[in-house]
């Protein structure tokens, strides 16, 4: 008698496939739904770090950029004085780009000064979606849409920076905000739970 041992591969996205950490982020974090305040606006400033560079750079800093973020805590980073800014200028386990650096600073101080408005960063954030997440075609391969220019000129008015149509469209992306896995991607459903 012989045992047959079925093997599940899975089909993901053509832009994950080569890498294991492209795909290990593909896999269990792209697109998956975020609501947490301080999550999105962590994913929001790494993607603005991505400007000009390619997602993998940022991934493989990522723990680095959080070590020396002390995690992405807004009330923190928001206290960053210019000695921190030579120090993050010093560290060669992230991208070392001033205006980067001094615009994640100033991110943080406007992340704090809506908290103390008592504004929710996300209720902003999702507030331009009513909250849902949209369901592109699959197929159809967009670096910007309407919704984030519009996102984009929310989060200009608000003053941060490197936060242009492209980088907001990709947080979007990143954050299950509008679901762009390939149609016969194992993701594509799973993240409109």
């Amino acid at each position: 008698m012989s045992t047959t041992q079925t093997i599940r591969v899975h089909t993901r996205c053509g832009w994950a496939e080569g890498d294991a950490l492209m795909e290990q982020y593909h896999d269990e974090e792209w697109g998956v739904l975020m609501r947490d305040s301080r999550e999105l606006w962590e994913c929001l400033m790494l993607e603005g770090f991505q400007a000009g560079l390619a997602w993998i750079t940022v991934l493989r800093k990522r723990e680095a950029f959080r070590l020396a973020f002390d995690n992405f805590d807004p009330a923190k980073v928001a206290r960053y004085t210019e000695s921190d800014i030579e120090r993050l200028m010093a560290n060669p386990g992230i991208i070392r780009a001033r205006a980067k650096i001094i615009a994640t600073i100033k991110g943080a101080q406007i992340y704090e000064d809506m908290k103390s408005k008592g504004e929710s960063f996300s209720d902003f954030c999702w507030s331009f979606t009513n909250g849902k997440a949209l369901l592109n075609d699959g197929v159809t391969r967009l670096a910007s849409s309407p919704l984030s220019e519009q996102i984009s000129k929310a989060l200009k008015a608000k003053g941060f920076k490197f936060v242009g149509p492209t980088i907001t469209y990709a947080w979007m992306q990143a954050i299950g905000m509008v679901n762009d896995h390939d149609v016969n991607c194992f993701r594509r459903s799973l993240c409109m739970l």
